[in-house]
């Protein structure tokens, strides 16, 4: 693998790539369970935070594509995407309503993006989480990491009983890369899947480092999935590599695995988290099930 992360593929050619190899898998596009629209202050202070190579991030770490919403959106576009997610998480109380109401009308301005909503360990959770969901929220996100909250918080039992019942799924950051904090891991997750057995977790960046473990917890949980966010790029293998002996668990669990990005937070071009999938070599149906199928039956994507 190239060790300076630079990409495979460049931007100029990104586009004829992915064209290509959607055609070649007859794939009708990509669906990206794992890509960031926000409000414009949340962007760019996100985006201000990955500038000062901050104690979350630990290294040097460009965005790749640092455009306006509607240029990303363009992007997005371009690159064959067909539907994918805005993915905001709260870092503090009080914020998690208004967040909610923010995607919700960028989902009803945006009709390929998945109606994406969030939540944080507050009093008002509970609400404000089913009114996301009458209002028809497809997908949560919740970020262990940058929350710093343990998922097990008793402020959040109504939470995940809500989000078991109604079935819907969560992309979850709770593997400790790139930095681990204080709830991140397998074990907070564990325990949490004692109590709420069927919730349907989408384990972000496959659960890295912990790889392992979270396959561990997915033979034993069939809800949870992973999504391949910066998995597999020279980016993440020169930190957090995925263990070579992992890959025959890596190709069973293919029904349960979804593409993600990180768009518009990469450091490489979108083309290369494509690549690095293609480099695997597990198969044509792997790939067409990864990068399109199992989100589109999870999703209901037509």
């Amino acid at each position: 693998m190239c060790e300076t992360g630079t990409a495979v593929h460049s931007g100029n050619d990104d586009n004829a790539y992915l064209a290509e190899f959607r055609d070649r898998l007859g794939l009708p596009g990509i669906i990206d369970v794992h890509t960031h629209f926000m409000p414009e202050p949340v962007m760019q202070k996100v985006w201000a935070y990955f500038d000062s190579a901050g104690p979350l991030t630990a290294r040097a770490w460009p965005i790749a594509y640092r455009d306006d919403e509607q240029v990303r959106l363009k992007t997005l576009r371009g690159f064959g995407v067909r539907a994918f997610s805005s993915l905001v998480y709260p870092h503090k109380p009080e914020m998690g309503a208004w967040l909610n109401e923010w995607t919700a009308e960028f989902a009803e301005r945006t009709p390929d993006c998945l109606h994406t909503a969030t939540f944080y360990p507050e009093p008002a959770a509970e609400s404000y989480v089913a009114e996301a969901i009458r209002r028809g929220a497809q997908v949560f996100k919740v970020h262990v990491q940058v929350g710093g909250f343990d998922p097990g918080d008793p402020l959040l039992n109504p939470v995940w009983g809500l989000i078991q019942d109604a079935r819907i799924p969560v992309v979850i950051h709770c593997g400790s890369g790139p930095v681990a904090g204080e709830f991140t891991g397998p074990g907070p997750i564990a325990a949490l899947l004692r109590r709420f057995p069927r919730l349907p977790l989408i384990v972000a960046h496959m659960g890295a480092p912990e790889y392992r473990e979270f396959f561990d917890l997915a033979e034993k949980y069939p809800d949870i999935r992973f999504d391949t966010t910066m998995t597999f790029t020279d980016f993440f293998e020169q930190v957090d590599p995925f263990p070579a002996d992992e890959l025959g668990r890596l190709r069973s669990f293919g029904d349960r695995i979804l593409f993600g990005s990180d768009f518009p937070n990469i450091p490489y071009t979108y083309g290369h988290a494509v690549d690095a999938l293609e480099r695997l070599e597990l198969g044509d149906e792997w790939l067409r099930k990864v990068c399109y199928q199992n989100a589109a039956d999870l999703f209901g994507v037509a």
